[in-house]
């Protein structure tokens, strides 16, 4: 598929997204029943879960990618690695911005120092330094190589961060959706928590197209640039 077409089927996915994002919103507060102990608050349940683990999802494409680029030294593979970073950055950021609000509610604090937010944090800021080591080495390659490294050893992080909850007293709940004995929701909340996941994903997959294609365009002016000049 050319940049062209990826940058369409970008556009075309990121508007599902968006749209799909409504529909949750208005699921959310219409349709699905009210959790009983915490109330109307709880809603927030199907932004920052699914925020969470769109973010690993990018997290461990970025990392994925990194490691293959190491492997085979293919830009595209580096192209990928920077768009599903990026994108990681933006709905980790949605996690960490709705994390607190929940938590003031139903801890009573914005924040405490426990394993699953420590862990979390470190991880956003691993994947910020992944950025910075890229723009900080006067040699391009040699930053995408240091950076493809940041972000394998960042992704370690992310099977931790699920078991820190079961390893260690935590103010987070246990898992209630990924354990052996199957999900304890009731069906509308699951249903609802699983479509808000699909329009995440759907949303990062649209915007991380888009990226992607802007960066193979800016390559290919590149390349244009300098045979203009030979």
């Amino acid at each position: 598929m050319s940049f062209t077409g990826i940058r369409r089927t970008g556009v075309v996915l990121a508007a599902l997204g968006l749209l799909g994002l409504g529909l949750v919103y208005y699921l959310s507060f219409f349709w699905v029943s009210t959790e009983a102990s915490q109330g109307i608050v709880q809603r927030i349940f199907y932004v920052h879960p699914p925020a969470a683990w769109t973010t690993f999802v990018a997290f461990g494409i970025a990392a994925l990618t990194s490691a293959m680029y190491l492997w085979l030294r293919d830009e595209r593979l580096d192209w990928a690695a920077q768009s599903a970073a990026e994108g990681g950055m933006v709905f980790g950021t949605i996690m960490l911005t709705t994390g607190p609000l929940w938590g003031r509610i139903a801890w009573g604090t914005y924040w405490t120092w426990e394993p699953r937010l420590t862990l979390t944090l470190l991880l956003w800021f691993i994947f910020l330094g992944y950025f910075m080591v890229r723009s900080s080495t006067e040699n391009p390659d040699q930053g995408k190589r240091f950076s493809a490294v940041v972000a394998i050893m960042g992704s370690m992080l992310i099977p931790f961060i699920h078991l820190s909850v079961i390893w260690f007293r935590s103010l987070h709940p246990q898992p209630v959706v990924i354990k052996a004995e199957g999900p304890s929701l009731p069906g509308d909340m699951l249903t609802l928590l699983l479509t808000s996941l699909g329009v995440f994903l759907v949303l990062f997959t649209g915007l991380f197209m888009l990226r992607y294609a802007l960066e193979g365009a800016r390559h290919e002016l590149q390349l244009r640039a300098r045979r203009a000049a030979d």
